[in-house]
C-alpha cells in the first residue's frame, strides 16, 4: 500500500521535511529553496569528532564551576561583612 513519494529531504534554510514527488528539482514547498544548492559538509575524521566532542564537554563545565567559585565568594563576603 505504500507509494513511492521519492527522495526524503530535510530543507537545508528552513529545516522542513518534504519530499520530492520525483520532481526534477526538489525545491522546498515552504521557503522554495533548492535542495541542490545546499553546502556540503566536509566529513569529520574520528579524530576531529572527538576533539570536537572534548571541546563541548569542556565548555559545558567551565560555566558552571566559575559560577560555583563566585557564589562562594559572595557568601564569604556576606559572612565578612556581618562580623563588622
Amino acid at each position: 500500500m505504500a507509494r513511492d513519494l521519492g527522495t526524503k529531504f530535510v530543507c537545508f534554510k528552513c529545516g522542513t521535511k518534504f519530499y520530492d514527488l520525483k520532481k526534477p528539482v526538489p525545491a522546498c514547498p515552504k521557503c522554495g529553496a533548492d535542495q541542490r544548492e545546499a553546502p556540503v559538509a566536509k566529513p569529520q575524521t574520528a579524530r576531529q569528532q572527538r576533539a570536537a566532542a572534548a571541546k563541548e564537554a569542556e565548555e559545558a563545565e567551565a560555566p558552571a564551576v566559575e559560577e560555583a567559585e563566585t557564589e562562594d565568594e559572595e557568601d564569604e563576603a556576606e559572612d565578612a561583612g556581618d562580623d563588622e
